[in-house]
């Protein structure tokens, strides 16, 4: 039988990644590769393909499966989730018919309390923690433009099945994806939650981009302030970050094309639903159960929450 893994969005991190496996099991009789799309992008990837264009260069992937209906996704073995985690309960509550009891489920979302949040809708399930490093965005629908040349993928869990994650870890690995198997995943999800919150709460504070953040005076402090919120953070709850994050973020940052930005930066910009309950509202909350005070973060959240004040 046929081990049938589901893709569920198909933006800059679920397009990039889905397609690069679509692309390697185009041909497989024992893995199968299926697009979970609604809307403009499920009419074109279903007519024209799905394009991945990097700075080296350009694929067309044409899935055997992209649909939005549960009956012809079918019974799903794995379940890669990629949308915005404001629609992590709408989206998969949509595929209770695809999720069988022994499909595993690995998150691959902006934020730290998705597995959380999916065992509450399953909780037969095994559900694993994932995050990945990739500057990657929706060009047009169906369209994925990879900007960067960072594309890493993390995954684990303490109590999932280990022959289970070995095998999802063997079919990426067959095609090519930076991908690891870790087993103090917490750490490694929280690790990138701090950068990705951080920038993701600048630029929009801001409306930087990651050059003008790194060139500005006021940028570079309120980008250090944010880090010395959410690592303190991290500190109290035990979690073993490297000792040097702040640095490490930085040599990242400039490592990436100046007039690159968050995504949710991007979508603030186009005045569409932004993350701003995973990515800045969340490390508040936990700044005040832990007792840790966030005054950057809360700068942040009333600015973005408060519809009435000018963000750009």
């Amino acid at each position: 039988m046929k081990t049938r893994i589901g893709i569920l969005g198909l933006g800059g991190v679920g397009g990039y990644f889905g397609g690069i496996l679509a692309k390697a099991y185009q041909e497989s009789e024992d893995i199968e590769i299926v697009f979970i799309a609604r809307g403009e992008t499920l009419k074109v990837v279903s007519e024209s393909g799905l394009k991945i264009i990097t700075r080296d260069s350009e694929i067309v992937v044409f899935p055997k499966v992209v649909s939005d209906d549960p009956v012809v996704i079918g019974k799903l073995d794995y379940l890669i989730c990629a949308t915005k985690t404001y629609d992590i309960e709408e989206s998969l509550l949509a595929l209770t018919k695809c999720i069988t009891k022994n499909t595993v489920i690995l998150p691959l979302y902006n934020g730290v309390d998705a597995t959380e949040r999916i065992s509450t809708l399953f909780p037969d399930n095994e559900v694993l923690q994932g995050c990945v490093y990739i500057f990657s965005m929706i060009e047009s629908p169906g369209v994925i433009h990879n900007v960067g040349s960072l594309q890493r993928l993390f995954f684990g869990s303490e109590s999932a099945s280990v022959y289970k994650m070995k095998a999802l870890q063997n079919i990426l690995k067959n095609a090519a994806i930076d991908s690891h198997l870790v087993d103090n995943i917490e750490d490694t999800v929280w690790e990138k939650f701090v950068f990705i919150s951080v920038l993701a709460s600048a630029t929009c504070y801001l409306n930087f981009n990651i050059g003008e953040i790194l060139e500005s005076r006021t940028g570079r402090n309120i980008y250090v302030s944010l880090m010395n919120e959410i690592t303190m953070i991290a500190a109290v709850k035990g979690l073993n970050l490297p000792e040097d994050i702040i640095l490490q973020t930085i040599l990242k940052l400039e490592k990436t094309p100046p007039e690159t930005t968050s995504s949710m930066h991007r979508d603030l910009l186009s005045g569409r639903n932004i993350e701003l309950a995973s990515l800045t509202e969340f490390v508040v909350n936990e700044g005040q159960k832990y007792e840790v005070e966030t005054p950057t973060y809360q700068l942040v959240l009333d600015k973005l929450g408060n519809p009435n004040k000018s963000i750009i």
